[in-house]
Formats: C-alpha cells, structure tokens, sequence
C-alpha cells in the first residue's frame, strides 16, 4: 500500500467509526434497545478503532532516539 491509498483508508476508516458512533447511540437512547445487535456495533467498532491505530502507526516513522 503506498501513503495515499493507507490515508485514503484511514478516511474510510474513520467515517465508519463515526456512523457507527450515531448508530450506536441511537440504538441505546431508543428504548427498546436489541443488545445482541448493540453487541456488534460496539464490537465492529473496537474493531475499526485497532485498525486505524494500526494504520496511524504504520505512517508514523520510527524515531530512533
């Protein structure tokens, strides 16, 4: 992958995080909330957030100091 396509990426990446931020408030503040599918969303999100981490330091250079 070369820098452009990884913070093309983080972008995509960062967006996902974000809707499912709303999705995930949306569902709790509904009422009747389905934890199962709750569950998921939190769960993708994790996800996405450890893969932006990733990325983040995969564009950072390593300092040696």
């Amino acid at each position: 992958m070369t820098e452009e396509e990884v913070r093309q990426k983080l972008v995509l990446l960062r967006i996902e995080h974000r809707d499912l931020d709303h999705a995930i408030g949306s569902l709790s503040n509904g009422g009747t909330a389905d934890m199962l599918q709750l569950a998921r969303l939190k769960k993708r999100k994790l996800m996405l957030r450890d893969q932006i981490a990733m990325l983040e330091d995969y564009l950072i250079p390593d300092i040696i100091a």
